[in-house]
C-alpha cells in the first residue's frame, strides 16, 4: 500500500511539470469588441466579469489553474470558449460571423447557459442577475440592429 501511495504522489508531482500555455495574445484595440463599439463601462464590466476569462485574450488565470490536471481542464475550456467567440478578435470576423455571434450571445444570455455554472461557483461576480442579463441582452440587440 505504501508503494502505491508513493507512486501516486510521484505521478501527481510529475504531472506538475507538464506545462500549459497561459500566455494571452496582445489585444489590438482596433479588433477588440469593447473598443470597436465604445461599450459603456457598466456593460464592459459585466462582459469582463462574466465572459472575458473564456471569450477573450484577457484571461485572468485563477490560482487553481496552475495545478495539473485541473489546469488542463481550465485551458481546454478557455480554448473552446475562444474558438466559439473571442471578443479580443472581434474586428477580424466577417459580417456573418459577427451576426451569428451576437445572436448566439443573446440566446445564451436568455437561456442562462452562460456563464457556465462551474465557472460561477468559483467566480461569484460572473453570477449575473436578471437585470444584468437584460442589460447585456439589450446591448447585444442594439449592436445587432446596426
Amino acid at each position: 500500500m505504501k508503494k502505491i501511495i508513493l507512486w501516486v504522489a510521484v505521478a501527481c508531482l510529475a504531472i506538475q511539470l507538464i506545462p500549459i500555455d497561459r500566455e494571452n495574445k496582445p489585444v489590438d484595440k482596433n479588433n477588440n469588441f469593447t473598443d470597436i463599439y465604445k461599450t459603456p463601462q457598466d456593460v464592459r464590466s459585466l462582459l469582463k466579469n462574466a465572459c472575458y476569462d473564456c471569450h477573450s485574450n484577457e484571461t485572468v488565470y485563477p490560482n487553481y489553474a496552475y495545478i495539473a490536471p485541473i489546469s488542463w481542464a481550465v485551458k481546454d475550456h478557455i480554448n473552446e470558449g475562444r474558438e466559439y467567440l473571442n471578443f479580443s478578435e472581434w474586428g477580424t470576423y466577417n459580417k456573418d460571423i459577427k451576426q451569428n455571434a451576437i445572436q448566439k450571445s443573446i440566446e445564451t444570455i436568455r437561456s442562462k447557459q452562460m456563464p457556465l455554472p462551474s465557472y460561477i461557483n468559483y467566480h461569484p461576480k460572473a453570477n449575473l442577475t436578471t437585470s444584468q442579463r437584460k442589460i447585456l441582452e439589450n446591448y447585444f440587440l442594439s449592436i445587432q440592429a446596426k
